[in-house]
């Protein structure tokens, strides 16, 4: 599923492309990039975080789950950086490219998450609450809360592609996408909270902590910055 989310978002942002002066061929590069660093760095930062019963010398296994979103955003933020930079593309316009290129792949890895098991939520009485197999055992009918989340991350996507027509400068929707993916991420965290998430600080999740702390950042940073239309021509 991550396969079939990355490659939706490559023809899009490949087709996009052109219109934002931008080569096709070098968003094939910088897409590849982001990819590897991104599951390098969710692998890195997942450990880290749990130590306590993951080790690096089963880095590699990623097939038993155990990536940090976060911590792939951050890697692959930082290595876009550097082949930007060298290639002398415009940065800020190749993260508002991909944003929402992101929001898909994400969307469609989190259908992978329900296939597998994994990141579902707390028990419910709805009529759609599904039961995973969790160490040999059957869960209660739960929030099947992967399926929230690609529900939530093409509503995501659609909103960007909206806020793609707004004249504001470089950066616009890449910061968009960061708010409105914490926002997601902080209140889907409370049906997982002690079930497939675990309590960190103030009865939050890790997630929910970061989650405000980037929500925190992008409110500052477009009220700050993107408020108002810029000329065509600075876009």
């Amino acid at each position: 599923m991550m396969v079939i989310g990355f490659t939706l978002g490559l023809l899009r942002a490949t087709r996009v492309a052109p219109k934002r002066g931008i080569n096709p061929e070098r968003v094939y590069d910088l897409a590849l990039i982001v990819l590897l660093s991104g599951i390098i760095g969710a692998r890195v930062v997942y450990i880290l975080l749990n130590l306590q019963t993951e080790s690096f010398r089963d880095f590699f296994a990623v097939w038993n789950g155990g990536l940090s979103f976060h911590g792939g955003v951050v890697f692959a933020v930082l290595a876009a950086y550097v082949y930007t930079r060298r290639m002398q593309l415009p940065y800020w316009k190749c993260a508002d490219l991909l944003a929402p290129s992101v929001a898909i792949g994400y969307a469609f890895t989190r259908i992978g998450c329900f296939l597998n098991g994994c990141c579902y939520g707390a028990p419910t009485n709805l009529p759609w609450g599904v039961r995973f197999l969790e160490q040999g055992t059957l869960t209660q009918p739960s929030h099947p809360t992967q399926i929230y989340a690609f529900l939530a991350n093409i509503a995501i996507f659609l909103l960007l592609r909206r806020l793609e027509k707004l004249r504001r400068a470089p950066g616009f929707i890449f910061t968009s996408y960061l708010g409105l993916y914490s926002i997601y991420r902080f209140l889907n965290e409370f049906l997982r909270k002690g079930y497939s998430a675990q309590v960190s600080l103030f009865g939050l999740t890790q997630a929910q902590v970061v989650s405000i702390a980037i929500i925190t950042v992008c409110a500052v940073v477009i009220f700050a910055k993107y408020r108002r239309p810029v000329k065509l021509q600075n876009l």
